[in-house]
């Protein structure tokens, strides 16, 4: 038997039961193609399945087999009995996977690029953030986790005749939960450093978006990756919750902070570690001396790009006063020239939202703002005539407390902008929020804009960009501050978060105890002595 069975295959629609492309979007891949990429799936012969439709068109784009609680388990004992062989494996070895995994991204993005359109409804601009993301994932750590993971020395208690140093083990079998929205970059985010650390992986995908998962699955097995180092299993999180959690030696989960906080209740009495990114409700703040025009233009990036379903992108802005009109309105004028659009081709702006939730919390945040108050400067309503899913971007002000958009997550195209007197009031209302994800920060002084960024509570502050700069830096950690989470991808963090640390001394000669004859008043006064030297 194969990590695959046949029976997951069988869940998937005869191809003349369905269009000719995934989801009845021209140019996508075939129905077929779906069916050889599901068939990775690791589920048993009992698996149900769920129907996915794709975002632009409504339409079927995969019958996704769903796994049971008792398959799941078993997927882990697999992954387990795999993981010492992986984990012996020079990490030059298993750094060399990553570097070829690299390259086939490069190579293959166009097909990639389909699926996370057809599947996620973004635009073929966002989804090639996914490709670049992943590419700089596979890149860095394919290149730095030998120096990252290597014995690292330490200087002794007693210079010269205590030798310590610091070893880094994998956790074992490392559980991935990976959300709908990039399906792509935060697989490899969290999928691949676990890997390269000498874990083996069990990830749960959404349904949504489980086959750009799967494509980048296929690639890294085409790269050198053992068969039964990364597993995907695929389910409600009633149905195969519970595995996941009991069975990983680590938790990585994106998602909601309601459910980060439940996850990370079932794990404490486990003690075994997790890492969470949760929500967000991220400000950007436009200081006086900002070039406005500048601004502007990142600011409809900040805030729209993947329609604003992107867990650090912007939803509040806070302008300087004196330059409140000017930004608005050159902010509208970019916002109102975006074009919207679900071709697989790179004329859009902007995509579609992804799941018809989605379009009803931007559609209720839309209404209820304009209820409590609000003007709508442009935008605010769904384009049916584009697709079941299309929402204009959309900007507020006027937003008063009481509405949901205020400060709820909204994860939609859907930002609101007030003015604000100086610099500590825009830190002070950037701060009232029980998340710290993401900030931004513009000015044309970026040694002072750096000084208001080091105020603001947020786990990545970005000056003169919305998100990219830190979301595209993987040398340095990424992650969210009070509610929006607990660890970080990326960065040395990123990798290390997957291993044990374990410390060895040996000590020779001197013992750290008085040696016989000497009374311990005078064994004391002597390593006093030393200990001030």
């Amino acid at each position: 038997m194969t990590r695959t069975t046949r029976e997951a295959a069988a869940h998937a629609a005869r191809p003349d039961d369905r269009p000719d492309t995934l989801g009845g979007v021209p140019g996508a891949p075939s129905p077929a193609r779906a069916q050889a990429l599901l068939a990775r799936v690791t589920t048993g012969a009992d698996a149900s399945s769920a129907t996915v439709t794709a975002p632009f068109t409504g339409l079927t784009s995969a019958v996704v087999p769903q796994g049971t609680d008792e398959h799941t388990r078993s997927v882990f004992g697999r992954a387990r009995r795999a993981q010492e062989a992986w984990a012996r494996r020079p990490v030059a070895e298993r750094q060399q996977v990553l570097l070829r995994l690299h390259e086939l991204v490069l190579a293959h993005q166009d097909e990639g690029l389909d699926l996370v359109q057809v599947e996620s409804g973004k635009s073929r601009i966002d989804a090639f953030d996914e490709i670049s993301a992943t590419a700089l994932v596979a890149a860095h750590y394919g290149r730095h986790a030998a120096r990252l993971l290597a014995p690292r020395r330490a200087p002794g208690v007693l210079p010269l005749l205590t030798r310590a140093s610091q070893l880094r083990h994998p956790k074992g079998v490392v559980g991935v939960i990976s959300p709908w929205n990039y399906p792509l970059a935060l697989t490899a985010m969290d999928v691949l450093p676990a890997l390269v650390a000498g874990n083996t992986v069990v990830q749960k995908p959404d349904n949504q978006t489980a086959l750009s998962a799967l494509w980048l699955h296929e690639l890294a097995e085409r790269a050198g990756l053992p068969v039964e180092a990364w597993h995907i299993v695929l389910g409600r999180g009633s149905a195969i919750g519970d595995a996941l959690v009991e069975e990983s030696d680590y938790v990585c989960f994106t998602g909601s902070t309601p459910t980060g906080k439940t996850l990370a209740g079932k794990i404490a009495g486990r003690l075994t570690g997790y890492s969470l990114e949760l929500g967000g409700k991220n400000p950007m703040i436009v200081l006086p001396d900002a070039d406005v025009d500048a601004a502007a233009a990142g600011a409809v990036t900040a805030c729209f790009s993947s329609a604003g379903q992107l867990c650090v992108s912007v939803e509040r802005i806070y302008v300087h006063e004196s330059i409140r009109a000017d930004f608005l309105a050159a902010f509208a004028a970019r916002t109102r020239a975006l074009t919207l659009g679900g071709a697989l081709d790179y004329r859009a702006d902007v995509g579609s939202l992804t799941t018809p939730d989605q379009l009803a919390a931007v559609t209720e945040h839309v209404a209820d703002a304009r209820a409590a108050g609000a003007t709508v400067v442009t935008g605010g309503h769904a384009r049916a005539d584009l697709g079941p899913l299309f929402f204009e971007p959309t900007i507020l002000t006027d937003v008063d407390e009481r509405a949901k958009a205020f400060a709820d997550e909204t994860f939609g195209p859907l930002v609101s902008v007030y003015g604000v007197a100086d610099t500590d009031e825009a830190v002070a209302r950037a701060n009232d929020t029980p998340y710290g994800l993401n900030a931004s920060v513009w000015s044309r002084d970026t040694r002072e804009a750096a000084r208001v960024a080091a105020r603001l509570k947020a786990g990545t502050v970005n000056v003169n960009e919305g998100y990219a700069a830190t979301f595209g830096t993987v040398g340095v950690p990424m992650g969210g501050m009070k509610d929006s989470g607990v660890g970080r991808r990326n960065g040395a963090e990123g990798l290390l978060k997957y291993t044990e640390s374990q410390s060895i001394a040996v000590q020779r000669g001197l013992r750290l105890r008085p040696p016989r004859g000497l009374p311990p008043r005078l064994w004391a006064r002597a390593m006093t002595t030393g200990l001030r030297l």
